[in-house]
């Protein structure tokens, strides 16, 4: 799964929305302010650890995300991203409502399968091809708050911040669709390293090997993702899904099929450009 929360320490300020909630619940607010939205973890006094209820209200985000969205930005409230899973979760009493971690793992092969692919949807949507995201990540992102930074296209990242797969020291390994974007980060050579030894990759490193677009100070950090979300915006909407589409496939495309796919992307934008039709 992830790893659990270590603790609550005091949390720091939040930023006021501008815009009425659309969702505002179970650990999560989604804003909507024009083509940008912000998903904002609230659970500042636990450092947002995760739960299944906080990610159903994740995948609910984008269920609800309206389709004039082009950038949405993830942030948390509080001194941390996410400190990862919430430790209930290995209790035998488990969460209100909800199964244990435990008691599912005794279970049935198919039930725990359908659990832990429910957890997944969470972490799955971020990186569709009508929206940009953008993780804007202080303090700690470990486990859990890690893969979901990882489930984001881009990361901003404040100048504390510290990234971490405790999974495996656990005995456990990175299960919420963080291992993909990992590797396809850092390498493979990387990322084993990073989650074999579950240490803390510190911002500047975060910068360095590519996990991080940007470090900035932290009290510019929701500035930062702002500012990132408005150069998104500055170009055309179709230009930004043609080309996102495009290197998504890059990597698992031979060489001349992906020159097939750049010119079938081109040939569709000069038409529309030129205001030719299907």
């Amino acid at each position: 799964m992830a790893s659990p929360d270590s603790g609550s320490p005091e949390s720091g300020p939040s930023v006021a929305s501008t815009t009425a909630p659309v969702l505002d619940r179970d650990g999560v607010r989604l804003t909507v302010d024009e083509a940008v939205a912000t998903v904002t973890l609230t659970n500042a006094a636990k450092r947002n650890a995760q739960s299944p209820v906080l990610w159903r209200a994740l995948t609910e985000v984008g269920r609800v995300l309206p389709g004039s969205v082009r950038v949405v930005v993830l942030r948390g409230e509080g001194k941390s991203f996410s400190a990862g899973l919430d430790r209930q979760a290995f209790t035998p009493e488990g969460f209100d409502g909800e199964p244990s971690f435990l008691d599912l793992a005794r279970g049935d092969d198919d039930v725990l399968d359908a659990a832990i692919a429910e957890y997944q949807d969470a972490f799955t949507w971020w990186r569709r091809g009508d929206i940009v995201s953008i993780a804007a990540v202080q303090g700690h992102a470990i486990g859990a708050g890690f893969q979901l930074a990882l489930a984001c296209d881009l990361r901003v990242a404040a100048d504390d911040a510290q990234f971490a797969m405790r999974e495996t020291s656990l005995g456990l390994v990175p299960d919420l669709t963080g291992t993909h974007p990992l590797v396809s980060l850092v390498g493979y050579a990387r990322a084993l390293e990073i989650c074999a030894t579950g240490r803390f990759v510190q911002a500047a490193e975060a910068e360095r090997v590519g996990l991080a677009n940007l470090v900035v100070p932290g009290d510019q950090l929701d500035a930062a993702a702002q500012d990132l979300a408005a150069a998104l915006l500055a170009a055309p909407r179709a230009a930004v899904i043609e080309t996102k589409a495009l290197l998504q496939g890059a990597v698992g495309r031979p060489y001349e099929e992906q020159r097939r796919a750049e010119r079938a992307a081109q040939a569709r934008r000069l038409r529309d450009l030129a205001g030719i039709g299907d």
